[in-house]
């Protein structure tokens, strides 16, 4: 065209060099998909093969519009009653590319063997559907735990992929989607990698691949400019993974994909400072935009990254056996429990529908699609105890109504083989109340001796049924102030106990936020300090330890009470909000005369610094703890206190943290769907209108593109 403009002409060019990529990779995906087409039948000696029958589906886990991946547990064969996740693909919807990575997933998967690295323990077929049967981690991905620990707890993960990285190099394989939603935690914290399905074993003589795709934001610059990529890409997406990690952003992020990519190949690296000269050292040198030049790239591969400064201390070998212990552990309950896995899905009802037959070229692709692993026998089941769908009420019977909120109702049950009557809290509508929090943290801490402990969980999608312990003492304020001869030595040993349990929560970054009286109780009728248990964990949060959440006002006006005989701020539960605010900001309440007159001036003194106005000059749970009156209180009076009218008390009491509650206002916590990072992935924020789930799908950019 001899009309065109200079600049038209620049473009007709650059159309012509990016088809001219196109094709290059086209023909090379299509020599590969005829290579890998004609694989023999994968059926090992003495194991049998699968069929969908042999499963019974318990839960979804998560949906693509390629499929679905359930949790399901086995009910015959020599590994009856183990639990699997089962990955299931619809033929029919599947791309001719997504077809053959498919199929190169289960070879994958069929030919590694590593502790770090998801493990296949069947693959069949049926004229509709792939399936693929693997282990079901229950620690959830490391994208939720990123949005929700410490990121100092998860940075020890990062040996741990080295380990299963090593393992692909030496098979020649290039992972290609390294990211944070596709690593799983087990329940001891160990870590394994997961969704193979953009994987490759190197093709041509350069050990090359040249397809776009991945996740945008973890690209190695010579993925996104579509000249050929080698396993160095991987190595580029691990660097942003650890630089995530430890700064909870990404290294190269714009406002779209086309600038996200631009800062992939032309951004310079912003560092943070906080970061220690180790971890900028490892960063910068898998930052290399020449893959050539970056550290994992050399003669020696994926040693030169282990021998690097930052992995001085790791014990590689004790790390491959296991015997180091994992910096983070998740909290699990019963074998099936899914809390760690997004409601969005497990509340649906789990479903294996027939898939639309496809044409009969693409049922030849997966010839020998089917796979058995040779260890099936030698797996321990852990679940052989559990049968059929187990609910609630198929273990439990329920019985009288002990307590009601507006999300959840407390009530006894009995267990119907043990007959041992437990308490169940109730939480009537989960999309309403979401529990999730409240049981990772029981059980997480509920091992405490003074923190009311988890039995059981069962979610039946509608409901949550918390089965605990069933306390049959009395309420803490109940018993001291009706109990006789109570004493000024029973008020020391009750805060003792009380500000140990609080400083073991938020040593481990938990606070209470409803610590009142009506949430502390006896185990039993003893009495004994021993015996209290705090509960209800509804309100309960994990923080970071640097918050320094301090309710210790709460257990000031407790003991005050205790002590007194009524309500520091509060003479009925008739006493406005207004009226209470306003004498607790006065920072005024009667410390003389009455039972003041019969207890030590230590007492009055404890009291007075734990209710002082400043919260900055109240005692923290430490400095209670080391107080005189709690250090020496063998020598305490032991003369009785005098009471009031405990229906009052408790009246003008309950108004009293009412008050506070309405004026307090709460930490600022949001779910993980809330999170910058989570909305870096596109997901959906609550209360946002439902969109169709595709988050692989989208995630991934095809050649097609």
């Amino acid at each position: 065209k001899n009309e065109w403009r200079p600049q038209e002409r620049q473009e007709h060019n650059n159309l012509i060099q990016l088809m001219c990529v196109n094709l290059q990779t086209i023909t090379v995906e299509t020599i590969y998909i005829l290579k890998e087409i004609d694989i023999s039948h994968h059926v090992k000696e003495g194991c049998e093969k699968a069929d969908p029958s042999q499963f019974q589906l318990l839960k979804v886990l998560g949906q693509g519009s390629y499929g679905k991946v359930f949790l399901v547990r086995k009910i015959r064969g020599v590994d009856r009653g183990q639990l699997y996740a089962m990955k299931v693909l619809k033929k029919a919807t599947l791309k001719v590319r997504d077809r053959v990575r498919s199929k190169m997933e289960r070879d994958i998967l069929a030919e590694v063997n590593h502790p770090f690295i998801v493990k296949l323990h069947y693959a069949f077929q049926t004229e509709g559907k792939l399936y693929l049967i693997l282990d079901f981690l229950r620690g959830g991905d490391l994208f939720s735990r990123l949005s929700k620990e410490v990121g100092f707890l998860l940075i020890g993960s990062l040996p741990l992929l080295i380990k299963a990285s090593t393992c692909l190099y030496f098979l020649g394989i290039i992972y290609r989607d390294l990211k944070p939603e596709n690593i799983l935690l087990d329940e001891e914290g160990n870590i394994k990698i997961t969704d193979f399905g953009l994987s490759k074993e190197a093709i041509d003589h350069d050990k090359r691949a040249y397809s776009f795709c991945g996740t945008i934001e973890y690209m190695a610059p010579e993925v996104v400019n579509r000249r050929g990529h080698t396993q160095s890409a991987d190595w580029w997406s691990f660097g942003v993974l650890m630089f995530e990690m430890l700064t909870g952003s990404l290294p190269f992020q714009g406002k779209d994909r086309k600038e996200t990519m631009a800062f992939i190949l032309k951004a310079k690296l912003g560092m943070p400072q906080f970061l220690s000269p180790e971890v900028q050292s490892l960063l910068r040198a898998l930052f290399k935009r020449n893959p050539a030049n970056r550290l994992g790239a050399g003669p020696d591969g994926v040693e030169e990254i282990k021998r690097h400064r930052f992995f001085a201390s790791i014990d590689w070998i004790k790390l491959y056996r296991k015997e180091l212990r994992p910096p983070f552990k998740p909290t699990v309950g019963r074998p099936e429990d899914t809390f760690h896995f997004d409601p969005e899905f497990t509340s649906r009802t789990p479903t294996d529908s027939p898939g639309i037959p496809p044409s009969a070229n693409t049922h030849q692709l997966f010839r020998g699609f089917s796979f058995v692993a040779t260890n099936q026998s030698q797996e321990p089941s852990v679940a052989t105890h559990l049968q059929g769908d187990v609910a609630f009420r198929d273990v439990y019977e329920l019985k009288e109504e002990v307590g009601q909120t507006a999300t959840s109702v407390c009530r006894s049950c009995l267990h119907r083989v043990t007959s041992v009557e437990y308490s169940v809290k109730v939480i009537i509508d989960r999309a309403r109340k979401d529990p999730s929090e409240e049981i990772e943290i029981l059980l997480r801490y509920g091992q405490h001796p003074n923190i009311i402990t988890l039995k059981d969980v069962y979610d039946d999608g509608q409901s949550v049924y918390m089965v605990q312990d069933l306390l049959r003492g009395d309420e803490l304020l109940d018993r001291a102030l009706t109990v006789p001869n109570f004493t000024e030595r029973d008020a020391s040993d009750i805060l003792c106990t009380l500000t140990k349990t609080v400083e073991y929560l938020h040593s481990q970054g938990v606070v209470h936020r409803d610590l009142k009286p009506s949430n502390i109780r006896y185990s039993d009728d003893s009495g004994l300090p021993e015996c209290i248990r705090i509960c209800d964990f509804g309100f309960a949060k994990q923080l970071r330890a640097e918050n320094g959440f301090n309710p210790n006002r709460n257990l000031g006006i407790l003991l005050y009470t205790i002590i007194a005989g009524f309500s520091p701020f509060a003479s009925s539960s008739e006493d406005t909000a207004e009226e209470i605010l306003a004498q607790i900001g006065s920072g005024k309440f009667i410390i003389k005369g009455g039972n003041w007159d019969l207890v030590s001036d230590a007492a009055k003194e404890i009291v007075m610094k734990m209710l002082h106005v400043d919260p900055h000059q109240r005692l923290t749970a430490p400095q209670v703890l080391r107080h005189t009156w709690i250090v020496d209180r063998d020598q305490l009076s032991d003369k009785t206190l005098t009471r009031k009218d405990a229906l009052t008390v408790k009246g003008a009491l309950s108004a009293t943290y009412s008050a506070l509650k309405r004026c307090a206002p709460a930490p600022v916590l949001e779910p993980v769907q809330s999170s910058s990072l989570a909305q870096r992935r596109g997901v959906k924020k609550p209360g946002s209108p439902k969109k169709n789930s595709e988050p692989k799908e989208k995630e991934k950019s095809q050649q097609s593109e």
